[in-house]
C-alpha cells in the first residue's frame, strides 16, 4: 500500500470534504475570485466552451466548477441505437462483468453486487461496463447514455478516498467503498445502471430531481418514475470523480476501440444497443 493511500486512511475525509465544501460554496468575492482564477490556471480549463466564459461571472467556486457549456458544444449522437458517453473524461477501465466482478485496476477486481447494491442482479453477468474518470479540468455534469426511465436510486454513504491510479490499485473495492449514488434506468436496450462515485473533497453529488443531499447520512432507496431523453443531464459533481456504467448481458455492445486511457466526450457514441 502506497504512502499516499495510507495517508488518506488517516485523514478525516468527511471533515475535510465538509470544510472544502463550505469554502467552495462561498459567494464572498475574496474567496471565489482567487479560487476560480487559480484553479482555471493550474488545470488549463478551456473556458471557450463554457456558456459563461468570463471567470468573474461565477457566483461561487461550485458555480464555476459545475458550469454549463455553450449550446452546441456537445452534440448528442443522433443514431437511434447509439450509446453515448455520460461525461467528458477518460476511460479508466472497460470490460465485462465476470463472476460478479468488475475490473478496478490491472490485476484488481471488485464486487458488482457491492457496487450496485439492490440494483444489481444476475442479468448483468457477462454484460459490459465502463468506468469514466472526470479530471479536475473536465466538464462535470453527467448525462444519460440512452433514453430511459429512472425507476430507482440508492444513495449509499461511504468513504471519500480520492480516485486515481494509486487508490484504484491500493484500495480494495474502491468504487464500492466510496460514497455513491446508484441510478437504475429502464431503456429500450434493457436495464442500465449509472453510478456516480464520490471522492475526497467531492462530498457533493447533485441530481436534477429532488434527491437526498450528499454527503449521505444513511443508505436510502427511492423508487422513481421519471423519463429522460438520451443526452439529458441527470446530475453533476462539485469536484472531479468517476461514473460507472453497467449494462445487461447481450443488450449493449461497447465500441471495441474503447480501452483504458481512451478520452471520451459527453454525447459521442461509445457503443450500440441491441
Amino acid at each position: 500500500m502506497s504512502l499516499f493511500v495510507r495517508l488518506q486512511k488517516l485523514l478525516p475525509q468527511h471533515g475535510l470534504s465538509r470544510a472544502a465544501g463550505r469554502l467552495a460554496a462561498s459567494p464572498a468575492r475574496w474567496v471565489r475570485g482567487p479560487l476560480v482564477r487559480a484553479f482555471a490556471r493550474a488545470y488549463g480549463v478551456d473556458m471557450a466552451e463554457a456558456e459563461r466564459p468570463d471567470l468573474a461571472s461565477y457566483r461561487s467556486f461550485n458555480d464555476f466548477f459545475s458550469r454549463s457549456l455553450r449550446p452546441g458544444a456537445r452534440p448528442v449522437d443522433a443514431a437511434p441505437d447509439s450509446v453515448v458517453s455520460p461525461a467528458d473524461g477518460a476511460v479508466s477501465q472497460v470490460g465485462l462483468i465476470e463472476r460478479g466482478e468488475l475490473i478496478q485496476a490491472k490485476g484488481v477486481r471488485y464486487s458488482f453486487g457491492a457496487l450496485a447494491d439492490v440494483c444489481g442482479g444476475p442479468a448483468f453477468e457477462g454484460g459490459p461496463f465502463a468506468t469514466v474518470y472526470l479530471s479536475p479540468k473536465d466538464y462535470h455534469r453527467v448525462h444519460l447514455p440512452l433514453a430511459g426511465r429512472l425507476v430507482r436510486t440508492v444513495a449509499i454513504p461511504g468513504a471519500l478516498f480520492s480516485v486515481n491510479a494509486s487508490t484504484e490499485a491500493g484500495v480494495p473495492g474502491l468504487f464500492a467503498v466510496n460514497e455513491r449514488l446508484v441510478m437504475e434506468f429502464e431503456t429500450a436496450h434493457g436495464t442500465m445502471l449509472v453510478v456516480m462515485v464520490g471522492a475526497m473533497i467531492v462530498a457533493s453529488i447533485v441530481t436534477v430531481w429532488d434527491g437526498p443531499r450528499s454527503p449521505y447520512r444513511e443508505r436510502r432507496v427511492t423508487e422513481h418514475d421519471l423519463a429522460f431523453e438520451k443526452g439529458a443531464e441527470i446530475g453533476r459533481f462539485l469536484l472531479g470523480s468517476s461514473v460507472v456504467l453497467a449494462f445487461e448481458e447481450g443488450r449493449v455492445q461497447l465500441d471495441p476501440s474503447l480501452a483504458a486511457g481512451s478520452v471520451v466526450r459527453m454525447g459521442r457514441s461509445i457503443g450500440t444497443g441491441r
